[in-house]
């Protein structure tokens, strides 16, 4: 458990399915007073969603956290913060049933997350993702799931890691992408080569970045749109895949 640090202890969690289904991490976050990090803790989960990778968080978080002190979790998953605080009254008056009379999805998770937040007080913030200058604590879970995602590793301060790498770029609320603050790398084309039929682009990178498999290309390397940013065109399988909903 984590020590009792404050009156109120502020926190983050996020999943990540590179793929969805695909190779997914968890990751989750604690910070003090001044929101800098004190703990945190990422771990792999095989081949999953995003809504399963963004469930396991929470419950991860919770499990690791005191209920005995009132907590804010920042996440930056509409569906998992509605399973919990929106839908979950309704499912279980129905028999754990969806309105269409179907099973809930990921059942035997928001069972659990239910049996952990019963008696504790908890404020849950939805927060963007990906933002210029968004919220730090979401950012650092988010990407602290994607590498445990690609790397399949279980990760933390527990275990002496290093911060998790920083994005290679940030979207604006406006959808249009900049280098992330601190960030090393952004990808941008230099120019063009059409492939045939209706398949993804490829372009030359004018910067070095990193894949989302975890392996870096260099400027001037051929590179493709991966559902999560820019990388080798072979990794790009899975590229039409969503991120969100329910399963």
């Amino acid at each position: 458990m984590i020590a009792r640090m404050a009156e109120r202890v502020i926190a983050a969690c996020d999943g990540a399915s590179k793929g969805n289904p695909g190779p997914a991490g968890w990751a989750w976050v604690v910070a003090d007073g001044d929101e800098a990090v004190v703990r945190w803790e990422a771990g792999p989960l095989g081949t999953a969603t995003n809504n399963v990778a963004e469930l396991t968080a929470l419950e991860r978080l919770l499990s690791a956290t005191d209920p005995a002190v009132p907590m804010e979790i920042r996440m930056d998953s509409q569906y998992a913060m509605k399973a919990v605080t929106t839908w979950l009254p309704g499912w279980k008056r129905k028999g754990w049933k969806t309105a269409a009379g179907k099973p809930v999805a990921n059942q035997e998770l928001v069972v659990r997350i239910d049996e952990l937040l019963t008696g504790r007080s908890v404020e849950f913030r939805y927060v963007p993702a990906h933002q210029v200058d968004g919220d730090r604590l979401n950012d650092f879970a988010d990407r602290a799931a994607s590498q445990a995602a690609v790397v399949q590793e279980a990760a933390g301060s527990a275990l002496g890691s290093a911060e998790p790498p920083a994005a290679p770029d940030t979207v604006r609320s406006g959808g249009t992408r900049r280098r992330a603050a601190g960030s090393a790398t952004k990808t941008a084309p230099s120019s063009r080569r059409s492939t045939s039929g209706n398949s993804t682009r490829t372009l030359n990178a004018k910067f070095p970045g990193r894949c989302r498999c975890g392996r870096s290309y260099a400027a001037g390397e051929t590179i493709a749109k991966n559902p999560d940013g820019w990388g080798h065109p072979e990794c790009r399988v899975g590229a039409g895949a969503g991120v969100g909903g329910e399963d």
